[in-house]
């Protein structure tokens, strides 16, 4: 008998086969298939981030996919102010959530719970990324430095949306990200119960699987999809430093269509990217939901 307020969380490295187990669990479950995956969540890139095709659409209903314009900030906290509504009326009317993705963040911070951070007013959000795009990440970050050291301190110049958060924090509350963050976390719902399902297959099939998705994706036009993305950069309309643009292949594939290299390099320094990408999620997991990765 299903048990009224659990929640599915089918997670794992990239190329793993999450969605399929997730499509299959849909259909038996009566199940609604949530995105937990960072880039997922934007649109733009739909081949490249493996995003849903038609035939899974409408296999099964899934929720949080091309969601967001390029250009928007996403943190695991506004993915959770995005899915756990979606998670109650899911609940509420008798269906099965079905967390699926590979951002571990996401997932820890649904399922542990978050800080009790206080909502950032959009407007003071929209002035700090505006900044950060206006100063640059150098004087940005030194900035940060001088304002929140402490969370400078944990952050990589280069981490631009954790940079961004806790410099929105600080000049939404006066407060340091980290001194939130020490506060009791406001967990989920006491009678929210997560069964996790780790999809991890063995090395070898790992990285064969990962070699041949970038292949398929360019048989099915991802090439197109990259060139149509970078004409949206070049006019303006996307900013170059934004997280989708991290989307695995997307640099060595413009590389190629800018006449830089061969289709052939391009593919295998992709499938390299992809494999130590696998890699590092696999680590990640094990360390970080150790009861549920062997």
């Amino acid at each position: 008998m299903k048990k009224k307020n659990l929640i599915h969380v089918v997670c794992g490295p990239t190329a793993s086969g999450k969605s399929a187990h997730a499509m299959e669990l849909a259909r038996k479950q009566d199940g609604v298939i949530i995105n937990c995956d960072s880039l997922q969540i934007y649109e733009g890139l739909p081949l490249l981030t493996a995003q849903p095709s038609d035939d899974d659409y409408e296999s099964a209903p899934h929720l949080l996919y091309a969601r967001l314009h390029p250009n928007d900030v996403c943190s695991a906290g506004n993915w959770c102010e995005l899915s756990i509504p979606l998670i109650t009326d899911i609940l509420a009317a008798g269906q099965t959530p079905i967390i699926c993705g590979g951002t571990g963040l996401y997932i820890k911070a649904l399922t542990e719970g978050l800080s009790p951070i206080p909502d950032i007013p959009d407007d003071i959000r929209s002035a700090v990324v505006e900044r950060y795009e206006s100063i640059g990440a150098a004087e940005f970050y030194k900035d940060l430095q001088s304002r929140d050291p402490v969370m400078a301190a944990r952050y990589h110049i280069n981490h631009k949306a954790r940079i961004i958060r806790a410099m929105e924090v600080i000049e939404a509350t006066g407060k340091s990200l980290a001194d939130w963050q020490d506060l009791p976390r406001s967990g989920p719902p006491a009678n929210w119960e997560f069964a996790f399902t780790p999809i991890m297959p063995e090395r070898d099939m790992l990285y064969e699987r990962c070699n041949t998705r970038l292949l398929s994706m360019i048989d099915s036009g991802a090439l197109e999809e990259v060139r149509q993305f970078g004409d949206r950069i070049d006019s303006g309309e996307v900013r170059p430093d934004i997280p989708l643009t991290k989307a695995l292949g997307f640099h060595e594939f413009l590389r190629h269509l800018h006449g830089g290299i061969s289709l052939e390099e391009a593919l295998t320094l992709a499938q390299a990217q992809t494999r130590h990408y696998a890699k590092r999620q696999v680590t990640w997991f094990r360390h970080q939901i150790p009861g549920h990765f062997q």
